[in-house]
């Protein structure tokens, strides 16, 4: 398997049989029990962000309301099914450095009058501990002086970026010591510094943190040996009992790589939903939404003595707005680790 610098166009399936869907106005339509509330959105998204944001569960269309400072939307599912796995999924996630709060249409959350006069939402960082990565919640208070307008909050709150829920350390510790046998090559990571080429495979859109393979002799090599082995392995791995489906269930997937078409890769279960499984794909540090009927055995530890191919970074100067920098090239220089997540390792790009 081979990159180069090109990146791929959205398909158009994200945005829907018409293209860019009209904005709607007028909060008076019918919602369905097939309908998701989203809120807590950012003012300036846009509906094509709204439907990457639901990908995973094939959104039919979606209705954006924006009423001042506040914005959200109803996204048609397709099934009641959907809704709740869209729930467990997104409640509550990061998105464009907000809480995301995710209902059913009938039921949006509220907010009292207080929490709108004084937004203190804290933010929590993974510390990082002599042991591994570190359990310890460090936060940051934002405290107003007196009750502020919540537009202005925004501003305020621009400048604080929480490490995304699936980057943590308490999470990926767990994900790593039940995938891999072996965790050695953990503790070179911090050490890590000088040029660099990343080769961007995920990123949490308008925050500096992003996923990508760090490009180097050893990449190439591990990239060619792991995808040989998959490949070979892809019809020879039997589709696992929809029973045998569990949390922790190391397995084959496919991965969509855009321009590059799909491909079987390493996954691990993080929870299942009726038929429904949510994986996170370790090379490449995507989470995704998929039928449990599709996955295939892979438990052998054959097939994990090869390390993640990618790794979680963050922007030093800036942040990431788009899409379009996946399955790109950035260029620049590793600063160093996070003092309080040292697995996450500061990127400078040149410009």
């Amino acid at each position: 398997m081979s990159w180069n610098i090109s990146h791929p166009q959205l398909s158009d399936k994200l945005l829907g049989k018409n293209g860019v869907l009209e904005e709607q106005k007028s909060p008076g339509f019918k919602k369905r029990e097939t309908e998701v509330y989203v809120g807590n959105l950012p003012l300036d998204i846009s509906k094509e962000e709204i439907l990457y944001l639901l990908k995973d569960f094939n959104p039919l269309d979606v209705h954006k309301i924006q009423n001042g400072c506040k914005c959200f939307a109803f996204v048609d599912l397709g099934s009641m099914q959907k809704v709740t796995l869209a729930i467990q999924e997104l409640n509550g996630k990061l998105f464009h450095k907000r809480k995301l709060f995710v209902n059913t249409s009938k039921r949006p959350p509220k907010r009292t009058p207080d929490m709108i006069q004084q937004p203190r939402a804290p933010l929590v960082l993974e510390k990082a501990s002599g042991e591994g990565f570190g359990k310890t919640a460090a936060i940051i208070q934002l405290a107003p002086k007196a009750p502020v307008d919540l537009c202005e909050t925004e501003k305020l709150r621009a400048a604080f970026f929480a490490v995304p829920l699936e980057m943590r350390g308490s999470f990926l510790v767990l994900l790593l010591r039940e995938c891999f046998r072996d965790l050695s090559w953990l503790a070179l990571i911090h050490s890590i510094r000088g040029e660099a080429g990343l080769l961007v495979t995920s990123i949490v859109p308008k925050t500096p943190f992003f996923w990508a393979m760090h490009i180097t002799e050893a990449l190439h090599q591990n990239m060619q040996a792991l995808f040989s082995t998959l490949a070979q392995a892809e019809e020879q791995q039997p589709y696992l009992e929809g029973s045998t489906v569990t949390r922790g269930t190391r397995c084959l997937a496919e991965y969509h790589l855009g321009d590059y078409g799909h491909a079987w890769n390493r996954c691990w279960v993080l929870d299942r939903v009726d038929t429904w499984a949510v994986v996170m794909f370790i090379d490449f540090g995507q989470l995704a939404t998929i039928p449990v009927q599709s996955l295939r055995s892979l438990d052998s530890d054959d097939f994990w003595t090869i390390p993640p191919l990618t790794q979680p970074f963050m922007l030093e100067k800036d942040i990431l707005s788009s899409y379009e920098v996946v399955h790109r090239i950035l260029k620049g220089k590793i600063t160093g680790a996070l003092n309080s997540a040292s697995h996450i390792l500061k990127f400078e790009e040149s410009k």
